[in-house]
């Protein structure tokens, strides 16, 4: 869907447009959903937070600023959705870590991590996704799924802005540690033949 025809299918919406609401439905839902998937713990609770976003999108419509993108702002109502989903589900964690200066610092090979995502399937991704804290798996998706702003994120996750480039790097961190312990030693570097997407493609 291009700019233009966006723009006027917002405006039929606006104009209450069944036929038209169903067009953004289809251009945007299966989009919607994959981010869904990877923040929460279901594929069930991912369809419901997918049908209530999409819901809340067409309640607050007239809310959309035109100067932004509309993807940016459908993504902002969608991680807004599911971090009060995880919030309300008592899974909420690091508001604010305590631990920065004994954190472990970046690999200085900054390619390792997109090495173990090429290597590993969007199954094993994310299952290494759930075993992060809430928070480091929803900046994550945030950050390289949805291509969110730094300022973005931190609206998004109540957080500092200062803060979340030090969540960021724990959180690449703990998705590494994670499948690099899920693998046999033999294929913890090097390419595989497995290519399941680098960090900001369909593996996450």
């Amino acid at each position: 869907m291009t700019s233009t025809e966006l723009t006027q299918t917002l405006e039929q919406v606006r104009g209450g447009s069944s036929e038209a609401w169903g067009e953004l439905y289809r251009e945007y839902a299966g989009a919607i959903f994959r981010f869904c998937r990877r923040v929460l713990p279901s594929k069930e609770d991912a369809e419901d937070a997918t049908t209530e976003i999409f819901m809340k999108v067409r309640n607050r419509l007239d809310q959309f600023d035109s100067s932004r993108p509309f993807t940016a702002w459908l993504y902002t109502v969608a991680s807004n959705h599911c971090w009060d989903m995880l919030r309300r589900r008592r899974i909420r964690q690091d508001l604010e870590t305590p631990d920065v200066e004994t954190m472990p610092l970046e690999h200085p090979d900054p390619s390792q991590l997109e090495q173990l995502l090429e290597q590993s399937t969007n199954e094993q991704v994310r299952a290494g996704l759930a075993k992060l804290s809430a928070r480091a798996r929803m900046a994550l998706v945030l950050r390289y799924f949805s291509d969110m702003s730094y300022n973005e994120i931190a609206d998004a996750l109540g957080v500092r802005r200062a803060f979340v480039g030090v969540l960021l790097l724990r959180a690449r961190h703990e998705l590494r540690e994670v499948l690099a312990a899920g693998k046999p030693k033999g294929e913890r570097s090097g390419s595989g033949s497995r290519a399941a997407g680098a960090v900001a493609g369909e593996a996450l």
